[in-house]
């Protein structure tokens, strides 16, 4: 990991953060000596696999599960048609000292070590994709911390392979391979880097850095920039758990979003122990790691100057991340454009500093961990926040409806608020999730917000 302090100031338009090193497997790929010759299938055999990696995925509701495995063979493997049995393989997984089976879905060959999302997937490459039940007992990637997987799946071919002919494509045997390396696409592309403040008090991080501004660092192009703030489970020290234990910074990097809104994401983490000074000094409202937050921000933006846009910086964060972003843009008013707090608690009184602030907050009614209205540590809840902005001269649109609506129908509820807060000229939303319809914890409000294409455009659309 890169060590930034605060006199290298970020350099990254200086080439000190770099795009991610290519990966042995892409090493692989270059090496003539194993290149496939154009148009041949792989030769019948034991065992003709060259590497073995696991596909990971950071998920909505689950948070990071491994999803597939990619096998890489010597030669192309070319189907002609056929279709693979999941019978076919047979997976293992060591997980936490237990080994147990995993669930085989689907297997296609591809030309590269990713999943195939099409209803049809697969073509002639030479990956062989196993996919993996997301709902396997054993499907996690992390606990606390990130688990240890090098190694820890083994896959065996039990049954032969053969074209719709019936010619054998790949033979069964009795050999397993065990995983070379673990893939998580969006979060491999984050850097990894730590930020030391003036008082010595450190915290680290990762980067998303725009595909426009890596091919050309002198680009005047402007970028927003997004940060991240994470909740109370994700303070560790592993630089990891921030991107992974929730789909926040890997909602604004993920491809698709940022051919949309292409922006640099920046995702701090709270080192442990702990520092919590106090009964409401939760995490990024304690006073050293929030002064090294500030720091931090005032840092990159100033060193990057000639490529973020100043008037585009957004706040995005969950729980006690909420809890940050409410205190930050009172302390910061004049800073920010935007802000996405979910499941948050503050400070009513500091409300009349941050009015014109546009926010688009939400809250589960039946949050067992932060209540809805009384909040925590004597901090009120997202409700109370919001009758207090009202008071001081903020209009605050606001809906309800269930979180477990499909995609297609809790984005309408949200683009018919928009529509009303437009109407009405509000820059502040407040979305309730009606009781009992939070899945898997009433707390996790979060999971449909950052698949909520409404509010992210929406997000995107604030300039100060």
């Amino acid at each position: 990991m890169r060590r930034i302090t605060r006199r290298t100031v970020l350099a990254a338009t200086a080439g000190a953060v770099t795009a991610p090193t290519v990966s042995t497997a892409a090493a692989a790929a270059a090496d003539h000596s194993t290149a496939p010759s154009e148009g041949r299938q792989a030769a019948p055999g034991l065992d003709p696999v060259l590497r073995t990696d696991l596909l990971t995925q950071v998920t909505p509701r689950n948070n990071w599960l491994v999803t597939a495995v990619a096998l890489r063979y010597a030669q192309r493997v070319d189907l002609r048609g056929g279709v693979i049995p999941p019978s076919a393989f047979e997976v293992k997984a060591t997980v936490g000292g237990q080994t147990a089976a995993r669930t085989v879905t689907r297997v296609y060959s591809n030309t590269a070590a990713e999943v195939d999302d099409r209803p049809h997937p697969g073509r002639p490459g030479e990956y062989l994709i196993v996919e993996l039940d997301p709902n396997d007992s054993n499907a996690r990637a992390a606990g606390t911390d990130p688990l240890p997987l090098d190694r820890a799946y083994s896959v065996r071919q039990v049954a032969d392979i053969r074209t719709p002919g019936g010619e054998t494509v790949l033979r069964a045997g009795p050999f397993a391979n065990r995983n070379d390396d673990v893939i998580t696409p969006v979060v491999d592309d984050f850097t990894a880097g730590s930020f030391t403040d003036s008082a010595g008090f450190e915290l680290d991080f990762r980067l998303y850095q725009p595909a426009g501004f890596l091919r050309n660092p002198g680009t005047r192009t402007r970028y927003p920039l997004v940060i991240t703030l994470h909740g109370g489970g994700e303070v560790a020290d592993n630089n990891m758990t921030q991107l992974t234990s929730n789909r926040v910074a890997v909602t604004f990097a993920k491809p698709e979003r940022q051919r949309r809104d292409p922006a640099f994401v920046l995702s701090p983490q709270i080192p442990l122990p702990r520092p919590m000074d106090g009964p409401d000094g939760t995490d990024w409202t304690d006073a050293k790691v929030q002064a090294a937050l500030i720091e931090l921000i005032d840092t990159f933006v100033s060193a990057h100057s000639r490529v973020v846009d100043r008037d585009r910086l957004y706040l995005v964060g969950l729980s006690s991340g909420g809890r940050g972003i409410y205190s930050l843009l009172s302390k910061r008013p004049d800073a920010f454009a935007a802000a996405l707090p979910t499941a948050g608690w503050g400070d009513p009184a500091v409300m009349e500093k941050i009015t014109h602030i546009p926010i688009w907050a939400d809250h589960s009614v039946d949050d067992p961990v932060v209540p809805y209205r009384e909040g925590r540590f004597g901090k009120p809840g997202t409700w109370t926040l919001m009758n207090a902005l009202e008071t001081a001269g903020a209009r605050v649109s606001r809906g309800e409806w269930a979180n477990d609506l499909p995609k297609a129908q809790f984005e309408a509820r949200s683009r018919a608020l928009l529509r009303e807060a437009r109407a009405t000229r509000s820059h502040v939303l407040f979305t309730s999730y009606t009781a009992g319809t939070t899945p898997l914890n009433p707390h996790l409000a979060w999971a449909q917000t950052y698949e909520n294409d409404v509010v992210i455009d929406w997000l995107f659309e604030q300039s100060r």
